[in-house]
């Protein structure tokens, strides 16, 4: 079944399933698993007093590492496997835009995080690190005026230190449930707002 073909309560299930039997998975490299660096990133939205549509993007930007046909990341890969279009077209048809833009760009704002603010790229992880090459290094100066021109920028960049500070062993968190409450109503009132 393709994401077309989902309806949204299955969308939903689908994201909580993909937890439930995939986020055990070792996350690049780093000292979590995938389903902890993504309740750890929704955790640190939370407690910045995020919307929840910011707290449902930090949850989610990782979800193309499932559901890309290339599959995940590792750190023996020599090509981007491009998982953020992956989790971005998978999650369109469901979820407002600033969601799919903080899962579509949260890589591209590595890169720019790491061309705009020269200290960033000193505290990027060994995996942060090798990905950041195959994903093109720090931008250009015409990427970066471009990449500005988002409306969801602040909102990008957000999740993207989100991503990077979520990787913390042993950190507690609220239950994968306390998110997917979110996670429904932001696809159900974005539902509503689109019919």
């Amino acid at each position: 079944m393709s994401n077309t073909e989902y309806t949204n309560m299955q969308i939903v299930s689908a994201i909580e399933s993909i937890f439930i039997q995939s986020g055990d998975c070792e996350y690049l490299g780093e000292p979590v698993t995938m389903s902890e660096h993504m309740l750890q990133c929704a955790l640190l939205a939370e407690e910045n007093s995020d919307s929840n549509e910011l707290v449902v993007a930090a949850l989610l930007h990782d979800i193309g590492h499932f559901t890309s046909e290339l599959g995940s990341f590792a750190m023996d890969d020599l090509v981007d496997k491009l998982h953020e279009e992956a989790g971005a077209q998978w999650l369109a048809p469901f979820f407002p835009s600033v969601i799919v833009d903080c899962v579509r760009f949260h890589v591209p704002a590595k890169r720019y995080l790491c061309k705009t603010e020269p200290e960033y790229f000193a505290g990027l992880s060994e995996a942060s690190v090798h990905s950041l090459q195959l994903q093109g290094g720090p931008m250009s100066d015409n990427e970066v005026r471009e990449f500005e021109q988002n409306p969801n920028l602040d909102a990008i960049v957000k999740v993207r230190r989100y991503d990077d500070l979520a990787k913390v062993a042993g950190k507690e968190t609220p239950s994968l449930e306390h998110y997917m409450v979110k996670v429904r109503q932001v696809a159900n009132d974005h539902a509503e707002n689109v019919s």
